[in-house]
């Protein structure tokens, strides 16, 4: 691959960022939390109208298809643009609408669900939420057991979703559901759109190690979903599924959010103390830091890749689980070396007036614990790797 950006796609690098310089206000929150789940609430209003800014200039849709409203601008792009979106922490830029959902319906949906879905989101007037997992479906989605029966021209759920992140916002669902139980679980699943308005939904907040209610439980009871929201064909939802969860794990977000978070404790650790000393000039602090920049490094690249080899139009399946494993394993050792470099005051919350950093590293070592559980763990990822990518059989 070449490993250098062409001329118009550096010189659309600064274009974002004297717009981001321009219209969004300095003062927007803590750059801690912009992109992070526990993100204060007052932030929603002006991320949603620094959202508005980005629709407008049709950068929320900018690698969709022109046909489908976006600018078809190729993957490079979009990566330089999500780069440099992280790096500058600005909010709203980014969601499970623009990202997953738009082009699955592109790839899977039908001409009546585009009509109807693609322009909203395009504009940002509808939030998403995944109802994949189940208490006892995670790792194994497959086996996943909310049931859905066809009464005319509805299907009527039942069942119980885990780990529903922003569902207490969101307007629509994508929803697996088994469709016929007595089929292998791979083939007897099939994708919905579910209007989160429907009767019959109930929604739990689950709150997490850092107080924040971002993901809930679900409950569905005789929920009825038009078939005209059936996605792709009856039992074959798995495979719409897994288009949707390709899109997920081949982001660059990750890696560049959590490389701002390393500057800001690189800067922590040469700042000088009352007694005159820096923490980088020691050595062993020092040798950390920069095992830490080479290994941000190469996730980049990893995610680099993975655009590449999209705008080479393959589809970088193992690339993208081996982009997804490495940041998120990655951001579990950077968590805890913050932690130790900034020692007991680290683990101060927000707010605390001798929290270094406003308390930044104690919540992000705090959100870490889940990063390599989200959209697929540790140890599916390396499933898909050692089979798809090493074509080594299953055990």
């Amino acid at each position: 691959m070449d490993f250098r950006f062409k001329p118009q796609e550096e010189a659309f690098r600064d274009e974002i960022r004297a717009f981001v310089k321009a219209e969004l206000a300095p003062s927007f929150g803590s750059p801690a939390y912009n992109d992070r789940e526990d993100a204060p609430k007052e932030q929603g209003a002006l991320a949603k109208a620094f959202q508005r800014k980005l629709a407008d200039k049709g950068w929320l849709t900018l690698a969709w298809p022109k046909e489908h409203g976006g600018l078809g601008a190729g993957p490079m792009q979009q990566l330089v643009y999500n780069e440099e979106m992280s790096r500058l922490r600005a909010p709203g830029f980014g969601g499970m609408g623009f990202a997953m959902v738009g082009p699955t319906l592109m790839m899977h949906g039908t001409d009546e669900q585009r009509e109807r879905f693609l322009g909203r989101i395009a504009r940002g007037d509808m939030s998403w939420c995944q109802g994949f997992s189940e208490p006892g479906s995670g790792s194994d989605l497959a086996s996943l057991q909310t049931r859905a029966v066809l009464d005319g021209d509805e299907f009527v759920v039942n069942g119980q979703k885990m780990w529903t992140s922003g569902a207490q916002r969101a307007d629509y669902c994508i929803l697996l559901v088994r469709t016929d139980p007595e089929a292998p679980k791979h083939r007897g699943i099939s994708y919905l759109l579910m209007d989160m308005k429907s009767p019959g939904i109930t929604i739990t907040p689950l709150t997490n190690m850092l107080n924040s209610a971002a993901f809930n439980q679900m409950f569905l009871d005789n929920v009825r979903i038009p078939r005209a929201n059936l996605v792709g064909e009856l039992n074959r939802g798995w495979y719409v599924a897994t288009t949707t969860l390709d899109f997920e794990r081949s982001g660059i977000q990750r890696i560049v959010f959590a490389q701002t978070l390393l500057d800001d404790l690189i800067g922590y650790a040469a700042t000088q103390r009352p007694d005159g000393s820096r923490q980088i000039d020691d050595t062993q602090i020092r040798h950390r830091l920069a095992e830490l920049q080479i290994e941000f490094h190469v996730g980049r690249i990893l995610a680099y890749r993975v655009a590449w080899l999209q705008g080479q139009g393959l589809v970088p399946n193992s690339e993208a689980s081996i982009a997804k494993l490495y940041s998120t394993e990655l951001q579990s050792r950077f968590a805890a070396a913050a932690i130790g470099i900034t020692g007991q005051a680290g683990v101060l919350a927000r707010g605390s007036a001798y929290a270094p950093l406003d308390g930044r590293f104690a919540a992000y070592y705090l959100a870490a614990a889940s990063y390599t559980i989200a959209a697929g763990t540790s140890e599916v990822q390396r499933n898909i790797i050692a089979q798809r990518g090493l074509g080594l059989p299953r055990t």
